[in-house]
């Protein structure tokens, strides 16, 4: 199975939700204000967002749908071509291009989002396309993320630079990129600890740890990837905000796309921000990370079963 097979499957859970929910709303073979009003409303609940679910009802209301058609289909098909046009320019494959020089990547989120283990996921793409990888354990807060970082260094055979518990989280990642520049790597990814966006402390740590990576390149961090949960549902836009007050954001990552019945919030997140989606995470294993390409998850989401 190939890994776009394998997001199609793992995204079957909120793609098989959607679809059933439309069929149960769509009964007539016309759409009428009611089932357009019905279906703007699904959309929301499906965390879509109030603004995509306005836009799409509008086009459906727009368009001239075949009643002798699967109705379902024929909305599945609009909101396919909607999410591309939504999302392909927020594509940004260039992130997993192999670098000439020295590239600092931030990563970033809250508790529980899968930090740790999308770098672990992202170090196996970054080697295999001709990068030399260098991971910095500054999540030096949580008793077991040292350990788990450097298991996954281990796994896919990278480098990794880490100090004991409770060391300064800055200072580790200082540590590697002066490391990674001494010893020609071309990609650093700093793992930090989880952190609620509404904790003023931690965050100036985590802004401390991006301030301390310019006194060896001032354009560094290169790259402050946001790793976001999709079970959270709307609580991601207040963590979008909140850390993009922080740290400007360069990407996004959504992990857990197959744990939860409402994908769509990865189509408000994209129409409130427009900020690159780099990949998606569909579980724990190294190869279940999909490199972001809009009509694959179009594709994905909007299965029909």
């Amino acid at each position: 199975m190939g890994i776009f097979d394998k997001f199609k499957s793992g995204f079957k859970k909120s793609a098989s939700a959607f679809t059933s929910g439309l069929r149960d709303i769509v009964v007539k073979k016309e759409i009428d204000d009611k089932t357009l009003d019905r279906i703007e409303e699904y959309l929301i609940q499906s965390d879509v967002g109030v603004i995509a679910a306005s836009e799409i009802k509008e086009i459906i209301s727009d368009s001239k749908i075949d009643p002798k058609k699967d109705i379902t289909e024929e909305i599945s098909v609009i909101l396919k071509e909607y999410i591309v046009s939504l999302m392909k320019p927020l594509e940004n494959n260039s992130f997993f291009q192999k670098k000439e020089k020295i590239n600092a990547t931030l990563v970033s989120g809250v508790n529980g989002v899968g930090k740790t283990t999308t770098i672990g996921k992202i170090s196996k793409i970054l080697k295999a396309n001709g990068n030399k990888v260098m991971l910095a354990a500054s999540d030096t807060f949580r008793a077991a993320a040292i350990e788990q970082l450097e298991n996954w260094a281990n796994k896919v055979e990278v480098e990794i630079t880490k100090s004991s518990q409770g060391a300064d989280p800055a200072s580790v990642a200082y540590k590697a990129i002066e490391d990674a520049i001494a010893n020609n790597f071309t990609q650093v990814l700093i793992d930090t600890a989880g952190r609620l966006q509404n904790k003023k402390n931690l965050m100036e740590e985590y802004k401390k740890i991006a301030n301390v990576t310019k006194k060896i390149d001032p354009e560094a961090p290169h790259d402050v990837i946001l790793v976001l949960d999709a079970t959270s549902g709307q609580n991601v836009i207040n963590q979008v905000e909140e850390f993009n007050k922080i740290i400007p954001i360069t990407g996004l990552i959504m992990t857990k796309l197959d744990g939860t019945a409402k994908g769509g919030i990865l189509l408000a997140v994209a129409k409130k921000y427009k900020l690159p989606i780099i990949a998606l995470g569909l579980g724990e294993k190294e190869d279940d990370l999909q490199i972001f390409e809009a009509e694959k998850f179009a594709d994905a989401f909007t299965q029909i079963n």
